[in-house]
């Protein structure tokens, strides 16, 4: 089992750059990072790192992790773009770039800078063809391609990635179409999710891969859920009596232990720990080195 984090994009780039290298040095497998451009909020005025150009920095900066979108929303670029600006980082970090993609869904940033926001299902369309577009351009010394929204002729995409297949992921638990188009497409599925959501998607997804011919085995899949690990029994109370807006899993490292047990147990290969919760490099240091010492090794 896989263990990645998820910092804010919020973080100044050198705390960013130090907390990243932490995990890498202290063995965590992988960081994402959020593809947003201003926080989904009325107040908009926080700083807010651009995703992919990030995601190069760390490239060269951290060692061994695998680096992704988590995920790219499908409407800021065109897919042939975004194919080629992939492909460039797998080179720079020696084939560690995972592609994370979805269709979108923040309005307020469309509205801000002017893109295009369609409707849901037409931000779905454009997602299944964007997905072929970028395997076209991978798996073709030139690809055309004609659809609705995206064209191509013979175009070259050079030099391809280090990875043969780079990671397709798309996220999103949407279970009529998203799950369709995971099932078609994908090499990883991430979702946020409780184990008991977990479980209930992966069922449909594996009908959606019997649907279209796909071993479901292909495809690796990956959870997000908020964690907060502590011994402190009176702060535990607190967020179990006040609930969360994510889900999330709470308590001390054997509750921890046993929770993402479940996650393995169900088929997940990969636990997410977004940092949005956890406060400032100090205190991430702190939960993040006990749950990678204390909880990880029962699942490697």
């Amino acid at each position: 089992m896989r263990f990645s984090y998820w910092p804010a994009p919020t973080m100044p780039w050198f705390d960013l750059l130090e907390m990243s290298r932490h995990v890498e040095a202290t063995g965590w497998d992988g960081i994402w990072y959020a593809d947003h451009f201003m926080p989904n909020d009325e107040d908009t005025s926080a700083p807010w790192a651009e995703c992919w150009t990030t995601i190069a920095a760390l490239a060269a900066a951290v060692p061994r992790v695998r680096i992704g979108p988590l995920v790219t929303g499908n409407t800021y670029r065109h897919p042939a773009v975004l194919a080629k600006m992939a492909a460039t980082i797998d080179h720079i970090s020696g084939g560690r770039v995972v592609l994370g993609l979805g269709a979108g869904w923040q309005e307020n940033e469309h509205l801000a800078y002017g893109i295009p926001f369609y409707t849901l299902g037409e931000r779905l369309r454009r997602l299944d063809e964007a997905c072929r577009v970028i395997k076209a351009l991978y798996g073709r010394r030139n690809a055309s391609f004609v659809g609705d929204a995206y064209q191509l002729v013979d175009a070259p995409l050079e030099p391809k990635p280090v990875q043969d297949p780079l990671p397709l992921m798309i996220g999103g638990g949407g279970e009529k179409v998203t799950l369709r188009i995971t099932a078609q497409h994908a090499d990883e599925w991430n979702v946020w999710g409780t184990v008991d959501i977990l479980k209930h998607k992966m069922a449909v997804l594996d009908a959606h891969c019997e649907n279209v011919g796909r071993d479901p085995a292909e495809i690796e899949r990956s959870a997000v859920a908020l964690l907060f690990l502590s011994d402190d029994e009176a702060f535990l109370s607190r967020i179990r009596r006040r609930g969360t807006a994510m889900p999330a899993n709470v308590g001390g490292v054997s509750e921890i232990t046993d929770a993402v047990g479940a996650y393995r147990d169900a088929g997940v290969d990969e636990y997410i720990v977004p940092a949005f919760n956890l406060g400032g490099t100090d205190r991430q240091r702190e939960v993040l080195d006990r749950f990678i010492e204390e909880v990880a090794p029962a699942f490697r």
